[in-house]
């Protein structure tokens, strides 16, 4: 069945994947960008079911305006894809207190505004979709990635407990996490590096930094397979609540869930009988 989805970061990478095989699939696409004619240009031009819209996902307003353009052209909204992102690499001394916040700005406030524009019209419609891009770096930590995981660790956090507001309205929720997938997050115009230089770090950062750059283009994962699987997700009458993406994540999930329930066996001797004396 034909659904209303709104895509942000749909100018390039995995949203303009996403954007492309949602509307040749016979969905009405609301593809955003911070600039609508790069959007068009990437998904080849306009089309019945195509409404490319400006949007600024650091902007609550700009959040606004998008969603009220998408009921305007389509009259309802079925599912959000909370896509856009970037990426600032580096280690925790080393990503400025601006650079920390400009990540948690895009990943993760980005989404609540999006987010937060939408639901007034899922819930009018008692039903929807809220998709949000997450990443294998959400759920297991990994060296160089402070700022990104921080930012989608909370994308997790957030996600998973926004289903209890949810639930009630007929409004689902998933949160994805993909490996590494040939999208364009490790490109000049996502991926950032901290700006502080110290020697302690010096060595490995120059390591990490090539080895990003040498990653870029020839990551495993193909991303317009994603998108396929990401549009099957979305056509489910009871959607997971969690989509690991790719057998590199998959089974780095396995293994942190395994250290997980390890480490909170270790924990009993000390952290299960904490309760206090008098309680009832």
């Amino acid at each position: 069945m034909s659904k209303v989805i709104i895509i942000t970061g749909a100018g390039r990478g995995m949203g303009a994947d996403i954007a492309r095989q949602a509307l040749g699939a016979g969905h009405q696409v609301v593809a955003t960008g911070r600039r609508p004619e790069k959007v068009l240009e990437a998904l080849g031009g306009e089309q019945d079911n195509l409404l490319p819209v400006a949007l600024d996902v650091t902007d609550p307003a700009s959040a606004q305006n998008a969603v009220q353009a998408a009921v305007d052209r389509f009259g309802r909204v079925d599912v959000l894809i909370n896509n856009a992102a970037n990426t600032y690499g580096g280690f925790f001394e080393t990503i400025s207190d601006a650079q920390m916040r400009a990540q948690l700005e895009t990943n993760l406030f980005g989404p609540m505004n999006v987010t937060r524009a939408v639901l007034p019209v899922m819930r009018r419609q008692r039903s929807g979709h809220v998709v949000s891009i997450s990443s294998l770096a959400g759920l297991v930590g990994l060296p160089g990635t402070t700022a990104y995981g921080t930012s989608k660790f909370g994308l997790e956090g957030w996600m998973e407990s926004l289903r209890f507001d949810l639930e009630p309205f007929g409004i689902h929720t998933t949160v994805v996490e993909p490996g590494y997938f040939r999208t364009e997050l490790l490109t000049d115009a996502s991926s950032h590096f901290a700006e502080l230089s110290i020697d302690d770090y010096a060595e490995r950062s120059a390591a990490m930094q090539a080895g990003r750059k040498r990653m870029n283009g020839k990551q495993t994962g193909d991303p317009v397979k994603l998108a396929n699987a990401l549009l099957k997700v979305v056509d489910l009458e009871q959607p997971p609540l969690r989509f690991v993406a790719g057998s590199d994540a998959i089974e780095a999930v396995v293994v942190k869930a395994k250290e997980l329930l390890a480490q909170a066996e270790a924990s009993r001797e000390l952290g299960a009988d904490l309760a206090h004396e008098d309680a009832a």
